[in-house]
């Protein structure tokens, strides 16, 4: 891109729009060619689709110009995480056993994207049908850090945080179903959103977000700032026929950072959660005495039942999705990836699951939910790690039990919310001694994104202008 679009807001961007003082064909242009300076180091995209692009831009310039009321993301480019549906792509979720498929049509949050006026630059690289916290497949290889080439930008939405972080994106979509959207957001210093089941629809995504799973994972955005990330929400927000869970749940105005004075914050505390770097706790530190600082009543919690959510996660994130990819896997084992190996055998349980333990795991979850739902009744607000720790190098993570990048302990600040229902944001606070972005997580009550989004925008603010990768 133009170093004058690189790293601009979509605010700023569709302003220009607006006034005719950008031309969606430059701004087009521009990302297709920062692609092509950053996509040889990083391998962001799994399909690039820079012709219809262009024509797109030629359109939406076309409409500026004749004076046409535009929507909200008009002329913007953006990216697509690559598991879900933009009608006449490839859209693979990083699996060679799904190479041959090609999306009939758009996912609804596709639609409502483009509806607003977004031009689509492509889709983006994930871990085999998701399965892991780095972006890594047989199909089409390693995505990288633009803050560091030698460690990954996270998974599974990876490929959306490496591209948003290194400019060549002002945003885009990701799913998250144990921290797909948070982690890859810390990891690669930018913003993301994870919203309560139902808020967004997750018609298009594979896997569908339907039966026993449609509580753990949901679709939300990806930007470099807040306000980036609730304009990108409010445009995919409302219900869908194709969402059993999708609930009519009306966008609230934006809650301003500056009238949260007495809004009582958590430090979350949980033994379940282990234990995260001091630099990722210096950050939530950090980003409390910004609350404290403008008038928020901050103070550590502790709240209990954490681990039985963390072992009821795992059972429907680990044995039960094992027993629904049997019949997909079973006679392909030698296509699939070495971390999609990985994980059936780490998750893969002693015996077949049963009914009654499908049974008994979901009236537990409802359980837990509710005993957590009473604990933060006055606490709207809690603050924790998004993981124990930055990013970690290429190759290192796993489902192994006691390693030093084991999922299940260092990313156990994400997981509960999935099992919860709870929506969390990642915004970027503090760095590691290494350079690395370290994110912090702002979690609110269920259908309470516009309260988040306005504790994140707080601390973003206080904290200073958003910084770029040395890329």
């Amino acid at each position: 891109m133009s170093p004058g679009f690189h790293y601009s807001t979509i605010a700023r961007l569709a302003a220009g729009i607006r006034s005719k003082k950008v031309s969606p064909v430059e701004v087009v242009d521009a990302a297709l060619e920062r692609i092509a300076e950053c996509e040889g180091q990083l391998n962001c995209f799994s399909n690039l689709d820079s012709n219809n692009a262009r024509l797109q831009a030629l359109s939406a310039e076309a409409a500026a110009q004749r004076g046409e009321d535009l929507g909200p993301l008009h002329g913007i480019p953006l990216t697509i995480k690559g598991n879900i549906d933009v009608a006449g792509w490839h859209c693979p979720a990083g699996s060679t056993l799904r190479k041959d498929y090609v999306a009939q049509q758009d996912a609804a949050l596709v639609a409502r994207w483009k509806a607003a006026g977004a031009i689509l630059l492509g889709n983006t690289h994930t871990p085999e049908f998701l399965m892991a916290y780095e972006s890594n497949n047989l199909l089409t290889g390693k995505t990288s850090n633009p803050w560091d080439l030698t460690r990954t930008p996270g998974g599974s939405s990876g490929g959306e945080g490496a591209a948003i972080a290194s400019g060549c994106s002002a945003g885009g979509i990701g799913s998250d179903g144990g921290g797909s959207i948070r982690v890859p957001a810390h990891f690669c210093g930018i913003c993301g959103l994870k919203p309560t089941p139902g808020r967004v629809p997750s018609t298009g995504h594979f896997p569908p977000g339907a039966g026993l799973l449609n509580w753990l994972g949901v679709v939300g955005p990806m930007a470099r700032t807040v306000a980036d990330v609730r304009t990108l929400f409010e445009v995919m927000a409302g219900p869908d026929p194709g969402d059993a869970l999708s609930a009519p749940v009306p966008i609230k105005s934006a809650t301003d950072p500056k009238n949260l004075s007495g809004l009582r914050v958590g430090l979350l505390e949980s033994d379940a959660l282990g234990k995260a770097t001091p630099e990722t706790n210096a950050a939530v530190q950090r980003a409390a005495g910004f609350l404290a600082a403008q008038g928020s009543v901050v103070e550590p919690f502790k709240l209990s039942g954490l681990d039985r959510a963390l072992d009821i996660w795992w059972f429907f994130f680990g044995p039960l999705v094992v027993h629904l990819f049997g019949p997909t896997v079973e006679g392909h084992m030698e296509e699939i990836s070495p971390i999609l190996r990985e994980y059936l055998s780490f998750a893969a349980p002693e015996r077949p699951v049963t009914l009654d333990e499908v049974i008994d795991n979901c009236a537990q979850r409802d359980l837990v939910r509710a005993e957590i739902l009473r604990q933060v009744a006055d606490v709207p607000i809690l603050l924790s790690p998004v993981s124990a720790k930055p990013a970690f190098r290429h190759g290192e993570g796993t489902y192994e039990p006691g390693a030093p990048e084991c999922y299940r302990e260092t990313m156990r600040f994400s997981q509960w919310l999935n099992l919860a229902g709870f929506p969390g944001a990642t915004v970027p606070v503090g760095s590691s001694h290494e350079g690395l972005p370290i994110g912090v997580q702002i979690i609110g009550r269920p259908y309470e994104e516009e309260l988040v989004l306005a504790v994140a925008e707080q601390i973003e603010q206080a904290r200073g202008p958003w910084q770029p990768p040395p890329l």
